[in-house]
C-alpha cells in the first residue's frame, strides 16, 4: 500500500497543530531522559558516598528499566478511565519526586524506591506519547510532531552524561539530581499551560493488549522493531571498546566520536519527519539497511582509520535517529483505534531488544571481540532491512484537506 494515497483524517482528530502542547512533552522528554542516564556519569561518586560498590549502585538502572518494562504493558489498563492530560501530569510529578528522593537517598534501598518512581514515569510516558501526539496535530503533521518530540532524546543523550560528569565534580551528584528535579517542574508547568483535558480513548485492558499484540501487521512490525533495535544495541554496548581496542582511539577521541554519534542521531530525528511524510516504509526500510552497511564498514576496516570510524558511526546514528520516530509512527497509522496498547507494546519490544542486544552482543564479544560484534550485528540489521521491504504494510497518511 502506498503511503502517499490520501484517506479520512484519524477520527477525533485535531484541525489544527496544538505545537505547544508538542514542545510541552518534548520538555518532558528531555527531562525523563536525562534524569534516566545521569547514573551512568555519577555512578562512581553514588557509589562512594552511599558506601556500596559500582556494581550495586549501578541496579539502580537495571530498577528503572525493569520497572518502566512493566509498567508500559499495564499503565493504559491503569489508568483507562482518567483524562490523558491528568496521567501526563501526573508523570511529571513522579520525574520530580525521583530526583528529589535520590538526592536525598542514605543508602541503597531508598535509592531504588526513588527509581522505581522514574522507572513509572519513563514507561508510562512513552506508552502514551504517540496516542496523545495524534491527538494534539492532523494525521499528516504526526511524523513531524513525533520527529519534535523525540529530539528531547537526542538533546539529553548528548548533553545528559558529559555535563553531569562535568557539574557533579563541581557542585556534587545530589546537586545534579536536584537540579534534574528543576526541569522537571519546568516541564510540569509549562504542561499544565499547555495540554488540552484528552479524554481516555479506546478500550485499554489485557485482553486488548493481547489483541492488539495478535493482529498480523502489528505482530510483524514488533518483531522488525525488536530486530532493529537488537542490532543497533548490540553495537552501540560495545562501541567504546571496538574504538579503543580495535580502532586505538584515546579516550578523548572516544569523547568526540559518541558526540558526533548524538549530534548526527539528533539531525536523523528531525530528517525522520520530514522522510516519513514523504514515504514511511521506505524509510524503515532504509534507515536500518543504513546501519547495517555502516556497521559492516566498521568491521571492514579493522581498525587504523578512526577518521573513516567516526564518519561511519556518524552516519549510524543519523539513520538510527529515524528508527523511534518512524515505528512511533508507524503505530499511529495502524493501530489508531488502541494507539495506547500499541504504543506500550512498541515500548515492552524496543526495552527487551535492548536487553537482548547487550546480552547477545556479550557473546559474540567474547566469543569474536568487537570486529564479531559489528559483523553480526551488520547482517541482521541488513537482513531485517530487506524482511522490512518485503513484508511491512502501512496504512496510507491523511492529507490536509482544503
Amino acid at each position: 500500500m502506498n503511503d502517499t494515497n490520501t484517506s479520512t483524517p484519524i477520527a477525533g482528530g485535531p484541525t489544527a497543530p496544538a505545537w505547544g502542547a508538542v514542545i510541552s512533552m518534548t520538555l518532558g522528554v528531555f527531562a525523563l531522559v536525562t534524569a534516566e542516564f545521569l547514573p551512568a556519569s555519577l555512578l562512581t561518586p553514588m557509589a562512594r558516598d552511599l558506601g556500596i560498590n559500582e556494581g550495586m549502585a549501578g541496579q539502580a538502572v537495571s530498577a528503572t528499566a525493569i520497572v518502566a518494562l512493566v509498567t508500559c504493558l499495564l499503565i493504559a489498563t491503569l489508568t483507562r478511565r482518567f483524562d490523558r492530560r491528568q496521567v501526563l501530569l501526573g508523570f511529571s510529578v513522579l520525574l520530580i519526586i525521583s530526583n528529589i528522593f535520590v538526592a536525598i537517598a542514605p543508602n541503597l534501598e531508598f535509592l531504588i524506591m526513588a527509581r522505581v518512581l522514574l522507572g513509572i514515569a519513563l514507561g508510562g510516558f512513552w506508552t502514551m506519547a504517540a496516542a496523545v501526539v495524534m491527538r494534539l496535530v492532523p494525521e499528516h503533521l504526526i511524523p513531524r510532531a513525533l520527529s519534535i518530540l523525540f529530539s528531547g532524546v537526542s538533546v539529553a543523550t548528548v548533553f545528559a552524561a558529559p555535563l553531569g560528569s562535568f557539574l557533579g565534580d563541581i557542585i556534587g551528584w545530589r546537586n545534579i539530581f536536584l537540579l534534574a528535579g528543576g526541569l522537571g517542574v519546568i516541564a510540569l508547568m509549562v504542561q499544565f499551560a499547555t495540554l488540552p483535558k484528552l479524554a481516555p480513548s479506546g478500550h485499554a485492558s489485557l485482553r486488548t493488549l493481547f489483541e492488539v499484540m495478535t493482529r498480523p501487521r502489528m505482530r510483524f512490525g514488533l518483531i522488525m522493531t525488536m530486530l532493529i533495535f537488537t542490532g543497533h544495541f548490540a553495537m552501540f554496548t560495545y562501541v567504546r571498546p571496538f574504538l579503543e581496542n580495535v580502532t586505538g582511539v584515546a579516550v578523548s577521541g572516544v569523547s568526540g566520536i559518541l558526540l558526533g554519534f548524538g549530534i548526527a542521531n539528533f539531525l536523523g530525528t528531525y530528517l525522520a519527519g520530514v522522510l516519513i511524510e514523504r514515504n514511511l516504509k521506505l524509510t524503515l526500510t532504509v534507515m536500518p539497511v543504513i546501519m547495517g552497511l555502516a556497521g559492516l564498514g566498521l568491521a571492514t576496516l579493522q581498525g587504523d582509520a578512526p577518521i573513516a570510524d567516526a564518519i561511519l558511526i556518524a552516519i549510524w546514528g543519523m539513520a538510527f535517529g529515524a528508527m523511534p520516530v518512524g515505528w512511533s509512527t508507524w503505530i499511529t497509522r495502524t493501530v489508531p483505534d488502541e494507539a495506547e496498547s500499541g504504543g506500550g507494546l512498541l515500548v515492552a519490544s524496543i526495552q527487551f531488544a535492548i536487553a537482548i542486544g547487550a546480552a547477545l552482543g556479550g557473546v559474540i564479544y567474547n566469543a569474536s571481540g568487537a570486529l564479531g560484534v559489528f559483523s553480526v550485528s551488520g547482517v541482521l540489521l541488513l537482513t531485517t532491512g530487506v524482511m522490512v521491504a518485503m513484508g511491512l504494510r502501512t496504512a496510507p497518511i491523511a492529507v490536509e484537506q482544503n
